[in-house]
Formats: C-alpha cells, structure tokens, sequence
C-alpha cells in the first residue's frame, strides 16, 4: 500500500503593512486560490484555538493566518503559487512534516522563495529517510 504524506504548511502574511481588517481580506480572498493549487489537499482559516502566542484574532480565525494540507510530492506547486501571487510580501511559513518536526522559513522576492523551497525540499527528504 501507497502512502502519500501530507505536509501542514502554515502561511502567516502578518508582516504585511495592512490593518487588521484589511489582513483578514487578504487572507481570506487567497484562500480559495489557495484550495485550486494542484497537491494542496485542504485549506482553511486558523482557528484561534490553535494560536501561537502574541497573535491576534478576529471572527474567531487568527489574523493573517492560513492553514494548507499539501502532498509533500507537490509542495514545489504550492511555493510557485505563493512566488507568484505573494513574490513582493513578506510572508512566514512553517513546515509541519508528518513526523511532527517542523522548519521555519521566511519570504518576501521570488529568489527568497526559490531558496526557501529549497530549504523545504531538503528538509522533507530528511524526514522520508528517516
């Protein structure tokens, strides 16, 4: 049996120069762009029973958060997709493998995302070797 691994990739356009209604309207018109990316499996709104320290909420979603469950074998789409559309924007991600360890990366030209797929790339290859 065939098991593709699903890598939780946390998306936070928090440095983003946005009040916090306009964060929230950025957030949510990605979101259903977001769910199109071929591989990305699930995405949704971070619930703020799932926050990190020193975050805000608004509706009961964090501010400038977004969850996306993606197949680790087309985690590259999910960056171009994010070069594309956020290439210019400081963004932070966090990479969740599936055996729970997680990589901190950070964004804002399309080299720097370029290097932080890179940087994803090599960290889920550690994780299916081990």
């Amino acid at each position: 049996m065939v098991t593709t691994s699903q890598v939780q990739v946390t998306i936070a356009l928090t440095e983003l120069d946005l009040d916090d209604e306009e964060l929230q309207a950025e957030v949510q018109n990605l979101l259903p762009q977001l769910k199109e990316v071929e591989g990305v499996e699930d995405a949704d709104l971070v619930a703020v029973e799932n926050a990190p320290k020193n975050t805000k909420a608004l509706g009961g979603f964090l501010l400038g958060l977004l969850n996306a469950q993606v197949n680790a074998a087309n985690i590259k789409t999910l960056f171009n997709f994010l070069g594309d559309r956020l290439g210019n924007k400081p963004i932070k991600m966090v990479v969740k493998a599936p055996d729970g360890r997680e990589l901190n990366l950070e964004a804002s030209s399309q080299q720097e995302f370029e290097f932080a797929y890179q940087k994803a790339q090599d960290f889920l290859k550690n994780t299916s070797n081990s």
